[in-house]
């Protein structure tokens, strides 16, 4: 989608506020104990307060509102009542959702209570590696400069990256070109940014894995050959500047 008039933009910022706000409450509701199918459907209603509508189950049929990974899981976890945080886990919630005939879409790694198992340094390197990478989106800079950018930061800070999830282009649809914005340096893609333009930029940092496969349930992905992901995601406007950050909304800083 490109943004031609400030009804779109307003629009646009409505549902970027409606996930991001979503985002935040699921954060602060998420306990250790909880089932995932219990923060899942806290999530529903926040939307629905909001007159929004899930997009991966408005669009995929996906079982569930929301996507909440678990540990190992690095996208895309089906909200289960089996599924039960637990103290010091790292949890993923993805959000998306339609409002007003755009979409937005917010998602965001964390540790739940105290962090047990270490990854504090994985989950801070990616909010910090998306922040970075926000600042470089510009109109006119190459797609896959800006996952050089990504993956070079990653290595730096002592990760890898997963290499078959990326970013992606929205508006008028959860997923639109440019269909893959990577966290890696891609020579074949020679894409860049345009003025105007809206796109869902997403880091996948890992610590061991570079691909992502995914389980027998057909939709949640982990990391192939074991270890940790956290993800972070905020959709954008493309400007000749900073972009602007249409799901700023959700107090996890982006600066």
């Amino acid at each position: 989608m490109c943004v031609e008039t400030a009804t779109d933009l307003a629009a646009l910022k409505a549902a970027g506020f409606a996930v991001a706000e979503t985002l935040r409450l699921m954060r602060a509701y998420a306990q250790p104990g909880m089932p995932t199918l219990e923060l899942d459907e806290y999530g529903r209603g926040v939307l629905e307060s909001f007159g929004a509508t899930s997009a991966p189950y408005k669009d995929y049929g996906f079982p569930g509102c929301t996507c909440i990974s678990v540990n190992q899981e690095v996208c895309h976890g089906i909200p289960t009542a089996a599924k039960i945080m637990q103290e010091g886990d790292l949890v993923n919630i993805d959000v998306s959702a339609e409002l007003g005939g755009v979409y937005g879409d917010n998602g965001g790694s964390f540790i739940l209570g105290e962090d047990r198992q270490g990854l504090a340094p994985l989950v801070r390197a990616s909010e910090e590696i998306l922040r970075f990478a926000i600042r470089s989106v510009k109109a006119g800079v190459r797609i896959g400069a800006v996952g050089a950018l990504i993956e070079q930061s990653a290595k730096q800070s002592g990760f890898k990256v997963i290499r078959n999830l990326c970013g992606h282009g929205i508006g008028r649809q959860l997923h639109e070109p440019p269909h893959e914005i990577p966290c890696f340096r891609d020579i074949y893609n020679r894409e860049r940014f345009q003025k105007g333009s809206v796109i869902a930029l997403e880091t996948f940092i890992s610590t061991k894995a570079e691909i992502a496969e995914e389980t027998a349930d057909g939709w949640t992905m982990v990391a192939e050959g074991g270890g940790f992901v956290a993800q972070h995601e905020h959709t954008l406007m493309v400007t000749d500047d900073e972009p602007v950050v249409l799901t700023a909304a959700n107090g996890i800083a982006y600066r």
